[in-house]
Formats: C-alpha cells, structure tokens, sequence
C-alpha cells in the first residue's frame, strides 16, 4: 500500500470521526433542548400557579369569578372518562393484538389490517373527534357525555395500545411458545402462560402513552360537545362532563390575569393527575417485569 493511499485512508478516518462527533453533539444539544424548555414551562407555571392550589380549589366548582372557581367538576370527569378510556381501550387493543401476533393467518386480509392499524396510529385527533360525534353522539344516540366521550378516547388510543401489545408479544423468544407447545400446551395456554406475562412490560410502557395522550386531548371531546362550564358532578357514564384540558383552555381564554394563575393551578393538577397515572403503570410495568423467567 502506497504513501498516498495510506494518508488518504487517514483522512476519511479523520473526516468520519469529526462528522460523528458533530452529530453526537447536536443531538445532545436537540435533548437539552427539549429538557430545558419542559423546565422553564413546568417552573412558570408552579410559580403563577402553586399558591392557587387549595382544597377550596380542588372541592369547588367553576365560576364566574377567578377567586371562587375550582377544579372539582373537571377533575371527576377527567377520571370518569380516563377510568372507562382504559376500560375500553386496554382489553380490546391487547386482545386484537395477541390474535394479530399470535392465532391470524399471514395472508393479505392481516397485512391489510396492519396497515391500516399502522396508519390509524398517525390520524389527527380532530377526526376521531368528528367520528364520536357522528357514531356515539349522533347514529348511537348516547349524547354528549362521559360514555361517547369515553368510547372516543377509546378509538383515538386504540391503534397505539395495538401496536405496543404486538412488538411486547415479537420480543418473547419463540423458543418459548415452542416449548409449551412441546409439553403439550395449546396455543392458548401457551400464550396465557408463557407469553403474555413476560410480554406485559412493553404492553403497559404502551398502555401509559396511550392514557398520556388521552388525557390531554381536547379537540376530540369539544367535537362531541363536552361542556366548557360544569357546575355538578358527574355520577354516571351518562352524565354531562367537562374535562381539565378545556376547563384550563376556557380560564386561559378569559382576558383577566387571575384567571390565567387559575389556569395554572389547574395545569398542575392535570400533571399530578397525570404523573400519578404513570407512576401506577410503572410499579404494575417493574412487577411484570421482574416475573420473567427468560
């Protein structure tokens, strides 16, 4: 190997070497980012916002005045409409992806389905709303209440459970099916038993960005007609509701200033209320995960 051929083959080292350092570093910068925006925006908001929260303010009802409203409506219909979301979403979404994954012929009717579970998956939320409200609201005749805002909710995050049930299923190994089956498991038991356990961690990592996403939607929910002003709670899946996204959007319309420290009250109890939320499925993730046996 010639002189040149060996100092041109040092320079593309060096070349690469400096392109991958470039990246490295503005991918770091792209994360830092994103952290630092998420802190200023989450310490904004408890400064404007902490003093407001009380129990006067997590046990009363919107009004028409920033010191008297509070967020008790909307923060029933937020886990009203969460708990039946879940309800909904999670058997059916983890039951259509075992039978996708596990029991459906290949053939093009399933590639078709998957395509379009895939592609389900990008839709903006705004059409899930107008679709709740001509199917639930409207064809179904349930009105605007929890269950149609529920059964929305539902489709929105529906594909995205599908899809995270389905790659938790792909990464058991299938030695194991292969074993159950061999000791003379049907594939049903082989799935019960030896599958869908290990499979459970990445199916609730999926299960909490679908409920994430849910509980932050509004578009969907003011299509079908949920309430900006609920002075009651709700006691049933039909009963009228409010959630805390629009509550908090309809104090942070209002011109007044107090209104926009209300919001920010109301912003810290969505994130308690979402944390929390999260923090559930994590311990129910770790238990799951520390069962497996592969």
């Amino acid at each position: 190997m010639s002189a040149a051929s060996v100092t041109l083959r040092g320079r593309h080292v060096v070349a690469r070497r400096l392109k991958g350092g470039v990246f490295k570093y503005v991918c770091l910068a792209a994360t830092l980012f994103g952290i630092v925006a998420l802190a200023v925006l989450i310490i904004t908001v408890s400064a404007n916002g902490i003093g407001r929260v009380s129990w006067d303010f997590l046990n009363s009802y919107p009004s028409r005045f920033a010191d008297q409203a509070g967020i008790k409506s909307a923060l029933l219909g937020t886990l009203w409409m969460m708990a039946f979301t879940a309800l909904f979403a999670v058997p059916i979404g983890i039951g259509a992806a075992i039978y996708l994954e596990e029991f459906a012929p290949r053939n093009w009717l399933t590639r078709v389905i998957e395509t379009n579970i895939n592609n389900l998956a990008g839709v903006p939320s705004i059409i899930y709303g107008l679709l709740g409200l001509a199917l639930f609201v409207r064809l179904m005749d349930l009105g605007r209440v929890v269950l149609a805002g529920s059964l929305t909710m539902a489709l929105l995050v529906l594909p995205i459970v599908i899809v995270a049930a389905r790659e938790g299923l792909r990464a058991v190994p299938p030695s194991i099916r292969e074993a159950a089956l061999a000791v003379g498991a049907t594939p049903w038991q082989a799935v019960r038993f030896q599958v869908l356990v290990p499979a459970l961690p990445t199916m609730l990592t999926g299960v909490i960005l679908a409920l994430s996403r849910a509980i932050g939607e509004t578009a969907p929910l003011i299509m079908i007609g949920a309430l900006t002003f609920v002075a009651f709670d709700p006691t049933s899946p039909r009963s009228p509701f409010t959630v805390l996204p629009i509550q908090i959007y309809n104090w942070i319309s209002r011109p007044q200033a107090a209104f926009a420290t209300t919001a920010a009250a109301g912003i810290i109890v969505l994130l308690v209320v979402l944390l929390t939320m999260n923090a559930i499925a994590i311990v129910l993730r770790n238990y799951f995960e520390g069962k497996r046996r592969w």
